[in-house]
């Protein structure tokens, strides 16, 4: 091998990292032993016969050599991958080589044990490994496990023949062209398992395909389609998990008496000698195979395209409600998804609720997206319709990648037992069971979550009862309509409960969340940001809307904001109301807002940590529910906050109602004015009650705004 090739090929595959969007995410690396190491990798891309060496390189700082398909061996880029390493199918010296290196730990080697690449990523059939393509089907090659048994079978025999037989060592040595003997006895064999998952998985015409097709003539349709798979992959941006199993130890595969006969036979073996261990080694090696395929295919990093393509291939029914696919993606996503012992992107250790509110993140829409272009599914309104076709049809092997993606993915996760069990078990819950299933785990967390935050920030003589920042359900008499009701900064569900009450004597169910941070103490609040109250807020929503034909949003100050903020994101909100909403922090009086984050600013930059001031005095108009001091990290994830809402009220349309106290000590009525007129609804009103307070959901006059509330409601 050229290691000034080798080296460049690094340099290469660095710079072309640089210009790609591509994320690579690097699991398990502390299981990767020292020693001998053979890498057995799942193969999708052609890809990855260039960036894994590279990066197997960078965690164990010796050469990567890797077998690759002999017919890549041709013309120039024959020439040069074999200057970098790369050794061909049907070299007839392949094997030596292999076990050479591997007696002295000069390289490791990457071996693909399907053999080939598994466009369908179909990989079970009948509840064994098989693996599928162009030209039939076959089981994985043995050869990795056959390769490290022959390697630690010859150095065993090097070990035993230096004390009894030296000549026949130092011929054996010659074979395999190694100089020393100290290198392969103090050594051993080890095989590491390595999964590559790739998210998102597309494919369509791309910069690199366009001019592939440009520029050569009479392009084989096969060569297109790996452009276009791994040219999406490289110029749209993926994540390329790559994990690396517990490493399978050969020697303790060497036990057997016939085998620890021939390792120490006084007669001369000679490389491809017939020896009586080879029929036992032969099936030690179909057991390591099993072992390697089995950790390789349990390591597939689970993601939302995985749940969605799964589940729309399990769901026992070709018309499907959208509303109703996303509860049961959130279930799967969700729901003791840890007992399934799979391995989770990191999108899916976040928290799911989005999947029941806006999709903000687009794991939804991009999956149909796909979906609908690939003719997998038909939408009619907020129905699915599924052509089942799609999941059992033959596709010709070389398009499956750009012809039915869906299907790729859903193939992927076969070999995961237990999650195939559970998501089918979702996909056939009846839909009233589902909905009650939703409902009952988000308020179990809720619940669970204030609790934990509770007892983790407790602060004696100024943490509240825990009744006051418990979340509040009130049940109504009809399933009709459900009121969202989200209390302010500082404070907690207590805030709102009289309202709460109020209607829900009018027959509606009102559920108020109790937002991240709030209910506890400031240190809980000043280790928050604006997303965990928008979180809070969707689960009240999903809690709701299925529990409800309709829902209704509304709040009381930053609260306020934050219903405005989901009516604006969410389409199926039927109105809301905002109580003395502020726009901008200029709105808060200044003993809410101090000027002392330019002072923590200009500390930051003179390194004057200790000077910092984290936290300001607050006098609440209700101290019974509020916090006394003021996380100043609160105050500027308001701001935040706010700058982000501006820009979406436009998009509300539903019919809207602004309250706001003519005298309020605390935000500014120009305000909620500002956020009325910026409303895109054409059914809005602005009311003014002529009070001196903030907290107008308290205290005497209370009713009249409960009631103005109450008759909005009432007229939508």
């Amino acid at each position: 091998m050229n290691r000034f090739a080798y080296r460049t090929t690094g340099l290469a595959v660095k710079t072309l990292a640089g210009l790609s969007k591509t994320k690579i995410n690097i699991h398990g690396k502390e299981n990767i032993p020292d020693g001998s190491k053979i890498f057995v990798v799942n193969h999708f891309t052609r890809i990855e016969t260039l960036f894994l060496p590279y990066h197997i390189h960078k965690l164990t700082h010796i050469p990567v050599w890797s077998l690759a398909d002999y017919e890549l061996f041709k013309g120039s880029l024959g020439v040069f991958l074999d200057k970098v390493g790369a050794v061909s199918t049907r070299n007839p010296d392949r094997d030596l080589l292999i076990i050479k290196s591997l007696l002295t730990g000069e390289a490791a080697w990457i071996i693909f044990p399907e053999g080939r690449m598994v466009k369908s990523k179909k990989i079970i059939e009948k509840g064994r490994f098989m693996v599928s393509y162009a030209g039939g089907k076959h089981l994985p090659h043995t050869g990795a496990a056959t390769l490290a048994l022959r390697t630690e079978f010859y150095r065993k025999r090097l070990q035993r023949l230096s004390r009894e037989d030296p000549d026949e060592a130092k011929r054996l040595l010659d074979l395999f062209e190694i100089d020393s003997l100290e290198p392969v006895v103090n050594n051993k064999t080890s095989i590491v398992p390595v999964n590559i998952t790739y998210y998102p998985l597309r494919a369509h015409e791309n910069m690199l395909s366009d001019l592939a097709t440009y520029f050569l003539e009479n392009i084989p349709e096969r060569i297109i389609e790996e452009i276009m798979t791994e040219g999406t992959m490289l110029l749209s941006g993926v994540d390329v998990d790559i994990r690396f199993g517990e490493p399978v130890e050969i020697k303790k595969f060497m036990k057997s008496p016939t085998v620890k006969s021939d390792i120490s036979a006084k007669h001369r073996i000679d490389f491809d000698d017939p020896i009586p261990s080879k029929q036992i080694l032969w099936k030690a090696a179909l057991s390591i195979m099993q072992l390697y395929m089995s950790s390789i295919y349990s390591m597939i990093t689970v993601n939302h395209d995985h749940i969605f393509a799964s589940l729309l291939k399990l769901i026992p029914y070709t018309s499907i409600d959208e509303h109703d696919f996303r509860r049961r993606a959130f279930l799967a996503a969700t729901c003791d998804l840890e007992k399934t012992e799979v391995f989770l992107h990191n999108s899916l250790k976040d928290d799911q609720t989005h999947l029941l509110s806006d999709d903000r993140f687009n794991k939804f829409k991009d999956f149909i997206t796909v979906a609908l272009e690939k003719e997998v599914i038909k939408q009619a309104g907020k129905t699915i319709i599924k052509d089942a076709s799609k999941f059992i049809s033959a596709f010709e092997f070389h398009r499956i990648r750009i012809d039915n993606p869906v299907a790729v993915i859903a193939n992927e996760v076969e070999p995961l037992t237990l999650l195939q069990r559970r998501i089918r078990r979702i996909a056939r819950l009846p839909g009233f069971w589902l909905r009650r299933k939703v409902v009952k785990q988000l308020l179990t967390q809720s619940v669970s979550e204030f609790e934990k935050d509770y007892n983790t920030f407790f602060v004696e003589g100024e943490s509240k009862p825990k009744e006051v920042g418990m979340p509040l359900l009130i049940k109504g008499k009809s399933r009709d309509t459900g009121v969202l009701l989200v209390h302010g900064y500082m404070a907690a569900p207590l805030e709102v409960k009289e309202l709460a009450t109020y209607l829900g004597r009018m027959g509606l169910w009102v559920y108020v969340p109790r937002l991240k941070g709030h209910g506890t103490s400031p240190d809980d609040l000043a280790a928050r940001t604006y997303h965990d109250w928008v979180v809070s807020v969707d689960t009240g929503y999903a809690i709701l809307s299925n529990t409800c034909k309709r829902v209704i949003v509304g709040g009381f100050s930053v609260g306020a904001g934050l219903a405005l903020d989901l009516a604006a994101r969410v389409n199926d909100i039927k109105g809301v109301f905002a109580v003395s909403p502020p726009m901008r922090l200029q709105d808060f009086s200044s003993k809410f807002v101090p000027a002392v984050d330019v002072w923590n600013r200009l500390m930051e930059k003179v390194r004057l940590e200790g000077a910092k001031k984290e936290f300001v005095e607050n006098r609440p108009e209700n101290p019974h529910i509020n916090y006394f001091r003021n996380p100043i990290s609160g105050i500027l994830e308001l701001e935040r906050f706010m700058e982000a809402l501006e820009h979406k009220l436009s998009d509300i349309r539903v019919p809207a109602l602004v309250v706001q106290s003519k005298g309020d000590p605390v935000v500014a009525p120009r305000g909620s004015r500002r956020a009325f007129d910026l409303l895109g609804s054409e059914d809005k009103v602005y009311m003014l009650f002529n009070f001196n307070r903030h907290g107008i959901l308290l205290g005497d006059g209370a009713h009249k705004v409960f009631k103005a509330i109450g008759n909005f409601i009432e007229n939508l």
